[in-house]
Parts: C-alpha cells; structure tokens; sequence
C-alpha cells in the first residue's frame, strides 16, 4: 500500500502524514510512500485548469497504477475515486484514512479509548457532499467520544472556505466563511474539532489565529485536527508497541 501524503500536508500540515504513519506502525501495516511524490490535480482542476490538471493527472498515475493508496486529504480521494476514470479512463484503488481506521478499529488493531470530552466533526464538502461519506468517520470518532454536532452538518454543512481557489482569489471572503463555521464549532461546547481534510484544518487555522476572540466567542478555545491526529492522542497501543 501507498500512502499518498498529499500536497498540502506533505509541505505544510506534516503533523498529519506524520500521525497517520505512527498509526499505521502501531497497527503493523506494511506501507510506502513515495519519495517524489506528486500531485492529485485536484486543485487545478477545481480552478478550471483542465489541461494542466490531466498532465499532472497523467504523470501521477504512472507512479500509483496498480498498487493500493491511502490518501488524508479528501481532495484527494474524490478526485482519485472519480476524476480519474472519469477524465483518464483509470480506475485506482483508493481508500480515504477514516475507512482504514474504522477497519482498524474493529479488527482490534487499534484499540480506543473513551474520552469524557466531547468533540464536534466537521464535514468537508469533498467527503461529504461528494462523496456522500458522513458516517464513516463518526463513527470513528464515536469510538473514543461523544460527538456534539453543529447546528449545519452532513449534507447541509458549512464550508470551510477554502475550496474552488476561494482561498487564494478571495481571501477575505474565504476568511469569514471559515469564521462562521468556528462559530457554529464554539457553540457546540466542544474543545476539540476534528475534520478529515488539510485543506479545512489549514483555513479553519488560519481564522482561528486571524480572530482569535470576537463576540464573546473564543475561537482559540478548540483544538482542531485531523482524525488521525485525534485518534493518536488517547490510542490504547497494542501490547507490543507499549
């Protein structure tokens, strides 16, 4: 199997590929990943940079055809699940993290343990609306703490405000999008947010430090972190990785 870090975490969020890789050691999960590794296209082609995201997509593929791969970011796992035979006519054999870590979870390779905190999911639009994935990484989560849902969840979800090139065109705009959901997160009570994509966590971090407390809302109160992340902090080892 590969794990395919993904842009983003790869060069910025390296605390995720680097949980998700701990993870995977504590489980005894035989993994590569790729030295040069390269990108998904998804961005160029959620910005309308077709051609281009094709020839990337291209080069990509020759170093990923035929072999299993992991991916964290969900721009990924939609755009290797379905733009890839779609636009390349290539099927790939994709799994998101949250489906190996409930598969995990229930063979007994990792082991949870309950948490009294309560914590707050966050869907991102590439998952979720997309991909119709809502439950898998619930119930996840469910495994180790109760989660406190925010009022707009599942298909009718707050975006974070960093997809399309949003980010990048509109920073503002991104920006207040991404306050609104700190606020719907604040307002669940829960200390920590979990979400399965770099994208959501980066912009959503980013908001964080831009506002910090606003309205009596303190942003900077909630830890917020990717599923892998979050399994990693209270996972019960196996007894021969204690």
């Amino acid at each position: 199997m590969i794990y395919f870090r993904g842009c983003l975490s790869r060069e910025k969020l390296k605390e995720i590929p680097q949980a998700t890789q701990k993870l995977l050691e504590i489980a005894n999960i035989n993994y590569e990943v790729l030295e040069k590794e390269g990108c998904c296209g998804s961005v160029l082609l959620r910005t309308g940079f077709v051609e281009d995201a094709l020839e990337v997509m291209q080069e990509t593929y020759q170093d990923v055809k035929g072999e299993k791969i992991l991916v964290s970011c969900a721009g990924c796992y939609l755009t290797f699940k379905e733009d890839y035979p779609e636009l390349l006519g290539k099927k790939v054999d994709v799994i998101h993290t949250s489906h190996l870590f409930l598969d995990l979870l229930k063979e007994g390779k990792i082991k949870a343990s309950w948490k009294t905190t309560p914590v707050t999911y966050h869907d991102p639009c590439h998952l979720g609306r997309h991909m119709g994935e809502y439950e898998t990484p619930r119930q996840v989560i469910q495994s180790y703490a109760k989660i406190l849902e925010m009022e707009s969840n599942r298909e009718n979800s707050r975006c974070c405000g960093a997809g399309g090139g949003v980010r990048s065109a509109f920073p503002d705009l991104s920006g207040e999008i991404a306050r609104m959901r700190l606020d719907d997160a604040v307002k669940t009570g829960s200390r920590q947010l979990v979400t399965c994509c770099p994208f959501c966590i980066h912009n959503l971090k980013t908001a964080q430090e831009s506002f910090g407390i606003m309205d009596d809302l303190h942003y900077d109160d909630i830890d917020i972190l990717d599923l892998s992340q979050f399994l990693l902090l209270d996972l019960v080892k196996r007894p021969n990785h204690e």
